[in-house]
């Protein structure tokens, strides 16, 4: 069979020819296999003419195919907002309405991982950074102790002891928590300062913001409030210097935890009351000022409180429970474990409302 010869016997023109050579060039899916003889002079004569820049037969590589690279991330991120949507629903409609705040949500069902999480009368930190805590007066440190001022090592050692007595008593006594008069705290106060038995005399009978027991006290009315098992965790130091008149200054910085409930028995939502308090105490040298043996005075005193009640003083805490939490969303927003900000962030003296970034 001739080079330019069809199957049939009938013959191609060059103009065939070229046609067909200028199209495969251009971008035929298969190359030809070895041109024939007539092909190859055809090939030459087209190279020769002007303004044919062909490629040889063996050098043509087929262009790369574009791709719709846009359409993929549309799907990847549609297919991304349907996961989260599936996995945390309740979590969408928070953001959706512009609350942020997990504690500021009422309790639910939510997704397994967050029921996982959620406190129970068996395991009431459960899911709390508190969790990891040491409970009562083991979570707070004590500093080692030497000669300041006025004091022997041994009587600092002592000051030291009987202030870490007063937290206790003041924020760990189960009696105290449930709305009893902390005698064992008023007992370690020096009964000559005035400003501070004013407070004593006055808070409990008729608290206000100037005079409320829970500025150095805490405490849960019975009636309302039931404290969740027999811990209160708690992380915090004492740290000392020498005050004035070389008096031994103790400075206490001490967050308190409590898991509480209902007093009714209508539910089992449980939620944690989070106390941050600053203590300043001066142990005088009575040689200096009017004191008592074993008794110091209050410098200052000052607390941050998330979960605990907003409103007019009563003299307790009054924790939110159902509804009450998403309701209120007044107040600024702290992180009550975060203990490397300063005191006072939030609730101090009655006057504010915190509200916990977590609980």
């Amino acid at each position: 069979m001739g080079a330019g010869t069809e199957p049939d016997g009938s013959s191609r023109s060059d103009e065939e020819w070229e046609r067909f050579l200028r199209e495969s060039v251009a971008g035929a899916a298969d190359a030809p296999k070895e041109p024939s003889a007539r092909a190859r002079a055809v090939t030459e004569r087209l190279r020769a003419e002007p303004g044919h820049g062909m490629e040889g037969w063996r050098s043509y590589t087929p262009a790369r195919p574009r791709r719709r690279t846009g359409w993929y991330v549309v799907g990847l991120l549609a297919s991304l907002v349907l996961l989260v949507v599936a996995l945390a629903p309740g979590r969408v409609l928070d953001l959706l309405a512009g609350d942020d705040s997990p504690s500021s949500a009422a309790p639910g069902p939510g997704t397994p991982a967050e029921a996982a999480q959620r406190p129970t009368a068996d395991e009431p930190f459960r899911g709390s950074p508190a969790a990891s805590w040491a409970g009562g007066a083991a979570g707070i440190t004590m500093p080692k102790a030497g000669a300041v001022g006025w004091m022997s090592a041994a009587e600092v050692e002592r000051a030291l002891a009987s202030s870490r007595d007063f937290l206790v008593a003041s924020g760990l006594d189960r009696g105290v928590l449930q709305g009893e008069r902390p005698e064992k705290a008023i007992a370690l106060i020096n009964p000559h300062q005035k400003d501070v038995q004013t407070l004593l005399k006055t808070a409990f009978l008729t608290p206000s913001e100037k005079n409320d027991p829970l500025l150095l006290f805490s405490r849960f009315q019975p009636s309302r409030t039931h404290l969740v098992g027999d811990v209160v965790k708690t992380r915090g130091q004492l740290t000392y210097r020498e005050g004035e008149r070389g008096a031994l200054q103790v400075t206490a910085d001490v967050t308190f935890v409590y898991p509480v409930t209902r007093a009714d028995a209508g539910g089992d939502e449980i939620v944690r009351t989070i106390v941050r308090r600053e203590l300043v105490l001066s142990w005088d040298n009575p040689d200096k000022v009017i004191t008592e043996p074993g008794t110091f005075s209050i410098v200052s005193y000052k607390y941050d409180m998330t979960n605990g009640g907003c409103g007019a003083p009563t003299g307790y805490f009054t924790p939110p429970f159902g509804t009450d939490r998403r309701a209120d969303k007044a107040g600024t927003k702290i992180d009550p474990y975060d203990r490397s900000a300063p005191v006072g962030r939030g609730e101090s003296s009655g006057d504010a409302c915190a509200r916990a970034t977590r609980s």
